[in-house]
């Protein structure tokens, strides 16, 4: 299973600190950062939110559940469109989120607005779920006990389940640092994910992200990146590289910003909404 070679020099050392904060800023924090000073200077780095829709948020819930894979309580968040009642049911997104911006957040962040102003529009109903997965790039720890990729594969569909959700149709949507885990998730899962949606994606993180292993001959995938983001032309070589064009694949003006993030959300909850409500395989 070859990797994207021009980036094997990526991958250790240097890139395991880089997130999305380090790529908007210019900086490269230390990790002692991650849970102080960076998470204080998120909306410096990421600009304004871009408009959030005035559409109902539908139910939202926060809750604490015991990880064994990552050996901690972690937060659980998940958001039901409005008009769905709780959600029964439904397929589902997960959500990977970037260095910054936990579940706790995405309440803030307006995702449960999103969603039902993309259902409002016509997409196939859907919950989404995020549970918090450090700050690992969403790979398991080489010293062991923090597992947040099995988190996703092995817990996250029972915790689903146990909720009434239809874990049976999960899609995938990240971010920066989410955007490669999300990518990674398809790799390491094969036929798990019935759709990866991957914004502004730091595929220049670890040479692990591959193009020819088939996943993505058969995935449906949607790539999102501004093209003033410092992360434009590897993402756009990555893209370049993958086995087929992706179903979407957009360019549009905007940085590494929560702003440009929230000026695609909707389309991409279209793109994922049509995947989940096709009939299963």
């Amino acid at each position: 299973m070859a990797t994207m070679t021009r980036r094997a020099l990526v991958g250790g050392g240097a890139a395991a600190v880089v997130g999305a904060g380090a790529v908007a800023s210019g900086a490269v924090p230390g990790r002692t950062w991650l849970h102080g000073e960076l998470r204080d200077r998120y909306h410096e780095w990421f600009g304004p939110q871009a408009h959030i829709p005035s559409a109902p948020e539908g139910r939202i819930r926060l809750e604490q559940v015991r990880s064994r894979a990552r050996g901690t309580t972690v937060d659980l968040f998940t958001a039901v469109p409005h008009g769905h009642g709780d959600g029964a049911g439904l397929p589902v997104c997960v959500i990977l989120h970037g260095v910054t911006g936990r579940p706790s957040d995405y309440q803030g962040f307006g995702l449960g607005r999103f969603l039902t102003d993309a259902v409002q529009r016509g997409a196939p109903p859907f919950v989404l779920a995020g549970a918090d997965g450090g700050v690992l790039y969403w790979e398991p720890d080489p010293a062991g006990g923090d597992d947040p990729q099995r988190m996703m594969t092995d817990e996250m569909p029972r915790w689903l389940a146990a909720r009434g959700y239809d874990a049976s149709r999960i899609a995938g949507w990240g971010w920066s640092m989410g955007g490669y885990g999300v990518l990674r998730l398809g790799e390491v899962r094969p036929g798990w994910l019935r759709a990866v949606a991957a914004f502004s994606p730091d595929v220049t993180h670890s040479p692990a992200v591959t193009t020819d292993d088939g996943v993505y001959r058969t995935t449906p995938l949607g790539i999102w990146c501004g093209r003033s983001d410092p992360l434009y032309e590897d993402v756009r070589g990555f893209v370049r590289e993958l086995p087929r064009r992706p179903q979407v694949r957009s360019y549009g003006d905007g940085a590494h910003t929560r702003a440009y993030w929230d000026s695609v959300t909707v389309p991409a909850f279209a793109f994922l909404g049509g995947e989940l409500g096709t009939a299963a395989a």
